[in-house]
């Protein structure tokens, strides 16, 4: 894309070794000019020119080929045996208080303001990555970073590019990104990007000059999608029920982007694959996926994985019906042909059933953790379950701990899902001490809360274990239990630093075993003969472990390791779990 006043009417060639200028194809806009280059691949890196001629008068303007990293294309990307932890950069940690305004953007910080920007950065981040590592996180997702200056003065979540080369000024820049990526790979942690196609923002550079009309999805008067993912898989579906979905707006103040527009499409190809290259990055993940136009779609997923084979993609379905969701990864054999080729998909389904499970004491036939086990049991729809996205939480749900009403007991159950279950598991910052939204009437804002310590003068600084001895208070000032974060923290780490190792929860396989009490049982085996068992005691009475029932897989085992504590444990006579308690046991 070439953009600048008059372009559109000038001729185009190019000077540079190992460089073909193959078409010119011209706007709607005169300010716009579209050029094919054909780069052979042993083209020199540097700097090639864009001559532009009209008239007798030309000019040129040069444009950098830049040298792949070696083994670039071979990259490989976050998976199973990963730890995902997801940031909302503007609510994690202010490590440069300089930046919190720009001149670039008209949203001032304002950390009173639960929809305000509170000036959370890059800087930040990097400066607790040893916090994370000591965690056991292998792997980072961060909300977008890129310019957002949303009219309606909530950029802080960064969902509404307003330019999608340019990392918001709030944040940084693009070198200070590019060495957060560098410094966590340092520290054995991915990086994955989390990335907007369906839309973009009402104050995006590009709105006041669009190259095209369909440049975006234009209405007569302003028209809302319906969100109902339903359409582009329904047979019955009717067209303008099709069309409400995936070409009606995200908000008043996020435009949609139209990819059936083939030069949109293909500008979002070579970003994507720019910002791989450029900030070395292991991973994207893609927000509000099947809002987006469905086949140009495939089409970008396919051309960033014709790239990049390895790269995982993960989409952000949010559906719970099983059969909808499984529909959008790649391979399923959907009915109509479609295939998304979208690697990885996000199991609402799972996280449904957790915010549902786990609050419950008294519990009839199909309640409790047999919802779990139902959830579970649906593994058959699915094309590939090693790349499911399992989710504690995440910026767009209520928080975990809201959910289970402060208790530290179920928080520790549920990471203990979360990290021993099929799939790739990720969790919100925060889950790990379980924080709680600061009111839960405020909606996002209150559930988005800074992290206790990521600014000067917090009266608690929960990135240390000092901070977190000390803590009294709940993230939302409510009297806290004496040494609860520290607990908490020692637990989550303990169990996710010791998964980073247990090659059989990466790629092993499951069985689970149904009860009715409010518990469940499971091991993860693989074919050489190493196997984990998880107990999960939900209820609020101490249970003696059934192993006997479990003699199909568990006849020639009986003493093992117990994962959290280093102890050992005994099948050989009876084992009992306390309410509300976990146990893993690792048998080699």
């Amino acid at each position: 894309m070439i953009h600048g006043e008059g372009i559109g009417e000038y001729d185009v060639t190019v000077e540079g070794k190992g460089v073909r200028l193959t078409g010119v194809h011209r706007a709607e806009s005169p300010n716009y000019l579209f050029a094919d280059l054909s780069i052979a691949s042993n083209a020199p890196a540097g700097e090639i020119y864009l001559v532009f001629s009209r008239e007798g008068e030309s000019f040129k303007r040069a444009y950098t080929l830049s040298e792949r990293r070696e083994g670039s294309a071979q990259r490989g990307s976050f998976t199973t045996a990963d730890m995902i932890y997801l940031i909302m950069p503007d609510r994690f940690a202010n490590g440069d208080p300089s930046n919190d305004n720009s001149p670039l953007t008209s949203e001032l910080a304002d950390r009173s303001d639960p929809f305000g920007r509170h000036g959370g950065d890059i800087q930040g981040i990097i400066d607790h990555l040893d916090y994370l590592s000591d965690l056991g996180i292998t792997a980072i997702w961060n909300t977008p970073l890129l310019l957002d200056d949303d009219r309606g003065g909530t950029s802080y979540h960064g969902y509404s590019c307003a330019d999608y080369y340019l990392i918001d000024p709030r944040f940084g820049s693009n070198e200070l990104y590019r060495t957060l990526v560098q410094k966590c790979h340092e520290k054995g942690i991915k990086m994955i990007m989390d990335v907007v196609t369906n839309h973009a923002a009402a104050d995006h550079w590009w709105m006041k000059d669009l190259p095209f009309s369909d440049w975006i999805n234009q209405w007569p008067e302003y028209t809302h999608t319906n969100a109902c993912f339903s359409t582009t898989i329904d047979y019955n579906a009717s067209a303008i029920d099709r069309k409400g979905m995936d070409k009606g707006w995200f908000t008043e103040t996020m435009v949609d982007m139209n990819l059936d527009n083939p030069y949109l499409l293909q500008y979002f190809k070579q970003w994507a694959v720019w910002w791989i290259e450029w900030a070395d990055l292991d991973g994207f993940r893609v927000d509000t996926y099947p809002y987006n136009e469905k086949v140009p779609m495939s089409e970008w997923c396919r051309a960033v994985l014709s790239e990049y084979p390895d790269f995982n993609i993960v989409g952000e379905c949010w559906t719970g019906s099983v059969p909808q969701l499984a529909y959008w990864q790649a391979g399923n054999p959907n009915k109509d042909g479609f295939d998304s080729h979208l690697p990885s998909i996000m199991d609402f389904p799972l996280q449904a059933a957790i915010y549902t499970a786990f609050p419950e004491d008294k519990v009839n036939w199909n309640e409790g953790m047999v919802r779990i086990y139902d959830c579970i049991s649906h593994d058959f729809a699915y094309q590939d379950m090693s790349n499911m996205l399992v989710m504690s939480s995440n910026h767009d749900l209520g928080r975990l701990g809201d959910a289970l009403k402060k208790c530290p007991e179920r928080q520790k159950l549920v990471m203990t899902l979360i990290a021993t279950v099929r799939g790739i598991p990720q969790i919100f910052s925060g889950d790990e001490m379980m924080f709680c939204s600061s009111d839960v009437r405020q909606g996002d804002g209150g559930k988005r809360v800074d992290f206790p310590g990521g600014w000067q003068g917090d009266a608690f600084d929960l990135f240390t274990p000092e901070g977190r001895s000390a803590a009294n208070v709940w993230n939302n000032g409510e009297p806290l239990p004496e040494g609860t974060y520290a607990d908490l923290y020692d637990y989550v780490s303990t169990l996710f630093r010791w998964r980073k190792t247990a090659d059989v929860i990466h790629n092993g396989k499951t069985m689970h075993f149904l009860t009715r009490d409010n518990t469940y049982a499971y091991f993860r085996y693989d074919d050489a003969g190493r196997k984990v068992f998880v107990y999960l005691n939900n209820s609020r009475d101490a249970v003696t472990v059934p192993w006997s029932s479990y003699a199909e897989i568990a006849s020639d085992i009986t003493e093992g390791r117990n994962v959290i504590t280093g102890g050992t444990v005994d099948f050989s006579a009876p084992v009992q779990v306390g309410p509300l308690q976990s146990l893993v046991v690792e048998f080699q």
